[in-house]
């Protein structure tokens, strides 16, 4: 059981990669319409199953019931998430001298920010002349900053955090599942 479910996180992680390799060498790393529901999905591929299989699979070598590995599993999902949201959010939450900070134009607030404003609207807002130059990466950060792409990543990184919790209060008390919050905790707090 433990070795298929490390081997399919595996599958899942190549999968995943793969895909986000294929879309990057593609034109200046422009988003399909994927909306948020496709990034969730490319993201646990590359990112959550194989912390949340990890998870169910060291509570499958514990012995632990069905019920419980669905929590571990369902905890190393979601924290996971929550970890690549406050990743993804970090060129245009944190503080920075340098007005130059790159970011992936894949991230969930740039998705965000497109499903907001239509996907029209955000192609011609990236193609327009001014954004050629090259402070193209400020200019299309000002404008996710300022539109509902940042507060909704937020939100959504939130969310997350408090689906991990949910798995965690399953779990008697202990310092070990105290720890495993406070994980969620320092991903989800922004300034």
């Amino acid at each position: 059981q433990v070795v298929e479910l490390i081997s399919s996180a595996i599958g899942d992680l190549v999968q995943g990669i793969y895909y986000e390799n294929s879309k990057s060498s593609e034109e200046n790393c422009l988003t399909d319409d994927i909306g948020i529901s496709r990034w969730k999905e490319q993201v646990f591929l590359s990112h959550s199953a194989l912390l949340a299989k990890s998870c169910q699979a060291a509570m499958e070598l514990a012995k632990h019931s069905a019920e419980i590995q669905d929590m571990a599993f369902q905890y190393g999902k979601h924290m996971s998430m929550s970890h690549k949201l406050h990743s993804d959010l970090q060129p245009f939450v944190r503080e920075s001298s340098s007005d130059t900070i790159a970011f992936s134009l894949n991230s969930a607030p740039a998705i965000l920010h497109q499903e907001f404003r239509g996907r029209e609207a955000w192609l011609k807002q990236i193609r327009e002349p001014p954004h050629r130059c090259a402070c193209v990466f400020q200019q299309l950060r000002e404008a996710i900053k300022a539109g509902k792409g940042v507060t909704s990543a937020i939100d959504l990184c939130r969310c997350h955090g408090n689906r991990a919790l949910a798995a965690l209060e399953r779990f008697p008390p202990s310092e070990a599942r105290d720890a495993l919050a406070n994980i969620v905790y320092a991903v989800t707090r922004f300034p």
